[in-house]
């Protein structure tokens, strides 16, 4: 035989003697590591750092969720305290206050004389005197019964006294209205007591 093949088959037969050294070694760490994966599989197998830099940026990123989700849960669990302790029933000096506020802003974005209109017309005594007309005599419902009333009774009138020559003095416009408002408030009041609401 050739002696550089036999020389080369000798490094091959060296090479395999290795190979097969290393590959039993190689075999028993794997051993180990199933026998450590059968016994507690989370801990037990070594990683290679890539793997442990992977799982620590997992941890990572599902730390900082749960702490986003605990913090928003804490933020909505006070902002419910906040709108709940708000909650009830808004009081006359709340009311009050509101109400100035809105004013003083609305008038200072008005002219100087819608500005002193406004101040005279939302003066606390004018406010007052009109929500208690507004409330008893000048209610929508009697106005409109008087307006009608008028509107009818005056033309009935008028042809009545244009058929037989009677002069009409006015006064008539005037009686009819207080005759249709008075039908109307009682009409008006009727319905509050019957049905319980106001318009």
């Amino acid at each position: 035989m050739n002696p550089e093949r036999n020389e080369f088959m000798k490094g091959n037969q060296e090479l395999l003697k290795g190979d097969h050294e290393s590959s039993v070694e190689t075999y028993k760490p794997a051993d180990k590591q199933a026998e450590k994966l059968s016994v507690n599989p989370e801990t037990s197998v070594e990683l290679s750092p890539r793997d442990v830099e992977t799982k620590t940026e997992k941890a990572r990123i599902e730390a900082l969720e749960t702490a986003k989700a605990s913090e928003s849960a804490e933020k909505e669990k006070t902002e419910k305290r906040i709108v709940t302790s708000r909650r009830g029933s808004i009081g006359k000096k709340e009311r009050d206050k509101s109400f100035v506020q809105t004013m003083h802003q609305v008038q200072s974005e008005l002219p100087l004389s819608s500005r002193l209109f406004s101040k005279v017309i939302h003066g606390k005594f004018i406010e007052r005197t009109s929500d208690i007309v507004g409330n008893t005599v000048a209610r929508p419902n009697a106005i409109l019964a008087g307006a009608f009333m008028a509107f009818v009774l005056t033309l009935i009138a008028y042809t009545v006294a244009k058929s037989i020559g009677y002069k009409l003095s006015g006064f008539e416009t005037i009686v009819a209205f207080v005759i249709g408002w008075t039908i109307g408030i009682i009409y008006d009041y009727l319905r509050i007591l019957l049905t319980g609401k106001k318009y």
